[in-house]
């Protein structure tokens, strides 16, 4: 009897099959079921439809693709925009992970994509994604022994490693919040403390942030999650959200409602001074796909340490934007994903 291949939403029982498959692709998944159901199943508020899917033969995964989803604003729009990870596919599947991620594309008016694997970045042109950016990963330096507490990949490269860092950190300002302070904001509270969230500037298109949005990243089991508020004159201006990987702080989402740069880099001095205070953490790591934001981390003690294409595929029926993409960490996995080895970025 054949089998007729088909596209459906993932379910939890196929979870095992996933991790699997993606192992066989060469990944190294998440396989802990909390993590896997927090990904692909957990309901949002904010978003009702699948966020993974497979292509099955009728008895087998051929495919896999889950999509982190979201929406911007650009040029007095809105548009519904999705980010794929945890794409792969059997090796003797012919095509069948380029089908997948065909179908899954259209459910959206853009798909983006950062980076990826030498196999992946050669496949993207050819599905019709288009570079239109760059993504700047910026690291900032906040106790350099710890990074002999890290896994050392290279013995050779650690002495040389480890004086930067040093000298990265001992070349640092002291971080400056003069008038602001920084206050906790929990899940529960998110609505009642009304941080600022991030709205359409001239020239960004902007990634769209709701109460909802932030509770599901404060949810994550893979790493914890912290929310914080910038207040002044008891009045919160602006937010930042930082995860905790092995040895590394990440500020995952950050915004302030002001467009001056003193502005920006008190934000940034509070998220590092927080971060700081948790003590056993090398480094803070940050993304940055717009000038401004780059010269205030620069500013701030960050060294760029990546940078990565970013790259569009826009429905047939959307243009793509002229203005700059504002991606930070919560627009992919980037905020969680971690291999348990040494990623540290300094």
């Amino acid at each position: 009897m054949s089998h007729v291949d088909e596209v459906r939403p993932s379910r939890p029982e196929d979870g095992p099959a996933i991790v699997a498959l993606m192992r066989s692709a060469g990944l190294e998944p998440h396989s802990d079921p909390g993590h896997l159901y927090w990904k692909y199943w957990q309901e949002r508020s904010d978003w009702s439809g699948a966020r993974s899917f497979v292509l099955t033969d009728g008895r087998d995964l051929l495919a896999h693709v889950a999509v982190v989803p979201g929406a911007i604003r650009y040029e007095g729009t809105r548009a519904s925009v999705m980010h794929m990870i945890d794409w792969a596919a059997r090796r003797d599947a012919a095509g069948a992970g380029v089908r997948l991620a065909k179908h899954v594309a259209r459910m959206s008016d853009f798909v983006f994509a950062t980076g990826g694997s030498r196999h992946t970045v050669k496949i993207l042109p050819l599905i019709g994604y288009v570079e239109c950016g760059r993504i700047s990963g910026y690291v900032r330096t906040l106790a350099p022994l710890e990074i002999l507490r890290r896994p050392i990949p290279s013995r050779r490269r650690l002495i040389p490693r480890l004086a930067r860092s040093l000298l990265w950190s001992l070349s640092a300002p002291r971080p400056d919040t003069v008038g602001w302070q920084t206050r906790r904001i929990q899940a529960d509270d998110i609505e009642r403390m009304c941080p600022p969230l991030p709205t359409e500037m001239p020239g960004q298109a902007v990634f769209e942030r709701s109460p909802a949005r932030l509770r599901d990243v404060l949810a994550c089991p893979i790493v914890p999650i912290e929310l914080y508020g910038l207040e002044k004159v008891g009045q919160i201006g602006g937010y930042f959200l930082l995860s905790y990987a092995p040895g590394q702080a990440r500020i995952a989402d950050m915004w302030i409602a002001s467009q001056d740069p003193a502005d920006w880099r008190a934000l940034i001095h509070a998220a590092v001074k927080q971060a700081a205070s948790k003590g056993g953490l090398a480094e803070l790591v940050v993304w940055s796909s717009d000038p401004s934001l780059s010269q205030a981390l620069a500013g701030c003690g960050f060294h760029e340490r990546l940078s990565l294409p970013l790259s569009l595929c826009a429905a047939p029926n959307r243009a793509f934007p002229h203005d700059i993409m504002r991606v930070q960490m919560i627009d992919s996995d980037a905020f969680y994903l971690y291999l348990g080895g040494n990623e540290l970025w300094a």
